[in-house]
């Protein structure tokens, strides 16, 4: 008894050590919006299955990673260990409840732990606060050009077949009646283009013949001036044979009769629906055929002269042809620009109307200043003591020489000074960096002061007018001290005597013995360029004499 109360005893010890799960966080304390690591751990053997969780959330903290569970070999038996990553956007005490897990079909639950989110400090006195910067739009990785591109294409090919369509209208045959030059040729044309119908063939005998006699009496009209159209059969023959002495024609009295039958067999076809076979039809054809040419051939020949007024009509009609071929194809030309043109008109108003003037001016007729502010920038350091700043263009060397009045070149020891653009472009930028003959104190409010008023001066020397001036403590990131001077001011353009209103801003340090200066300016109310100008700002830092 007491054996098996052990063996039941062992059972089940071993039955709740496998059941059990070990929880842990490697920091109960952590700021807001950090990751707190929360860790499952269970010890089962080979044969056991085990199913953790797969939540969004435990409690309160947001489950923002689920790991890989790893698995320990442990003798006989395994480790499985699971972890979480939790965090927070709210300060506070909070409570990782217990988590359920389940071992072989039966839940276990891990212990719940405390966790304290706490806020995160900031020194406000040397870290500068800024504004809360509006919405910015997020541009595929493409960017937008892509789409404009598509559309300027699909234009293209409406043009192409607009282009294409109005060639083809103008290219197909307007219902003209044929004008033939002889009678004869007329003939022969209706003859085969009667044939090609082969509306006997289809069973349309009685409209084949009325064709057929038709065409007959129709030459016999126009080259004979026998009325035929009008008359019936015997008095067609009867006519034939008068003009024939009149106009002494050689007709023998067998093309008369073969002419003759045709037209009866013709006039019982269509009155008294008489159907011939297929050989007495094909040669009814061949003697209207016949008919035709020997009447052709039976009228005397008449000389005609080669007539230079004939030859001149001739050349007038090509070169009208020409002509109208040119005009046609200008019309094609012009047509096709104009739609295209007005298809274009069309997208760029629909789009000053859903996005503004402004969008159009700046995406699709181009704006530099933008495309400084959404290009490729440039982190550098400029000058010693060294300004560390993110540019949008790289800074070239300029000879400041030339800048500095003569009475002040004896008192610098030395000069360096970078710069992009010049005051009559969208966009201008120096950095100078100076260090004096005798050093002056670091960070001496008198000394700052007369570098800006020193370099408002050298810029009025260079042509900009009424400078409005406004002055304020300036910090850089680290806490560098300096001042800056901000305002606007009227540029001239010496060449052409043309002004702009300029907005700038100026950074003056001293540090080391000597001088660092950052000047901006950009046209006022260049959203553009005030972007550019305060991102240039905001990433100025100095070289201090630690470094």
């Amino acid at each position: 008894m007491k054996f098996k109360s052990y063996i039941l005893f062992l059972l089940l010890s071993t039955s709740l050590f496998a059941q059990k799960v070990t929880t842990s966080v490697n920091t109960t304390k952590n700021k807001i919006g950090a990751e707190f690591k929360l860790t499952l751990k269970t010890d089962v053997d080979t044969l056991s299955k085990v199913k953790f969780p797969e939540a969004k959330t435990f409690g309160a903290l947001e489950v923002i990673q689920s790991y890989k569970v790893d698995t320990v070999k442990n003798g006989a038996r395994y480790q499985l260990i699971k972890n979480y990553g939790l965090t927070q956007f709210d300060s506070g005490k909070y409570i990782i409840p217990k988590i359920p897990v389940v071992i072989n079909g039966k839940t276990t639950f891990s212990d719940s732990i405390k966790v304290e989110v706490n806020d995160v400090k900031v020194d406000t006195l040397k870290q500068k606060m800024y504004d809360i910067k509006g919405i910015t739009e997020v541009e595929s990785p493409l960017g937008s050009w892509w789409i404009y591109l598509l559309i300027l294409l699909a234009i293209a090919v409406a043009g192409f077949f607009i282009y294409k369509f109005i060639k083809k209208k103008q290219s197909e045959p307007k219902v003209e009646e044929v004008v033939f030059k002889t009678p004869i040729e007329k003939a022969t044309t209706l003859l085969q283009q009667l044939e090609r119908r082969e509306l006997w063939q289809k069973g349309e005998i009685k409209y084949y013949y009325s064709e057929l006699t038709d065409i007959a009496r129709n030459y016999i009209e126009e080259e004979i001036h026998v009325p035929a159209m009008e008359s019936t059969t015997a008095e067609l023959i009867e006519g034939l044979r008068k003009a024939a002495k009149q106009q002494k024609l050689k007709l023998s009295n067998e093309t008369v009769e073969n002419l003759e039958k045709v037209l009866k067999q013709a006039d019982l076809v269509k009155f008294a629906k008489v159907k011939p076979l297929d050989f007495e039809i094909e040669e009814d054809k061949k003697r209207i055929s016949n008919s035709i040419v020997t009447i052709h051939k039976s009228i005397p020949e008449v000389v005609e002269v080669d007539d230079e007024l004939t030859k001149w009509n001739e050349q007038l009609k090509e070169t009208a042809r020409l002509q109208k071929l040119k005009k046609q194809k200008r019309v094609r030309i012009i047509s096709t620009i104009g739609i295209v043109l007005g298809m274009l008109m069309l997208f760029v108003l629909g789009l000053i109307y859903f996005k503004g003037f402004d969008y159009v001016k700046d995406n699709i007729i181009g704006h530099p200043t933008k495309d400084l502010a959404e290009g490729k920038w440039v982190y550098s350091e400029y000058g010693s003591p060294g300004v560390r700043i993110e540019t949008p263009k790289v800074l070239k060397r300029v000879d400041a020489s030339k800048m500095i009045p003569k009475e002040m070149q004896k008192l610098i020891k030395s000069m360096s000074m970078f710069g992009y653009g010049s005051m009559i472009d969208d966009f201008y930028l120096t950095i100078a960096t100076t260090t004096f003959a005798h050093p002056i104190e670091s960070g001496a409010d008198e000394a700052l002061d007369k570098a800006i008023e020193g370099s408002l001066k050298t810029i009025e020397a260079r042509g900009a007018q009424n400078i409005v001036v406004k002055s304020e403590e300036f910090e850089t990131q680290k806490g560098i001290s300096g001042k800056k001077a901000y305002g606007t001011l009227t540029a001239v353009d010496q060449a052409s005597h043309k002004t702009q209103k300029l907005y700038y801003e100026m950074l003056v340090f001293a540090q080391q013995g000597g001088l660092q200066q950052i000047v901006i300016m950009h046209r006022e109310g260049d959203e553009y360029g005030r972007q550019i100008s305060e991102r240039v700002l905001n990433s100025v830092e100095l070289q201090t004499a630690q470094e």
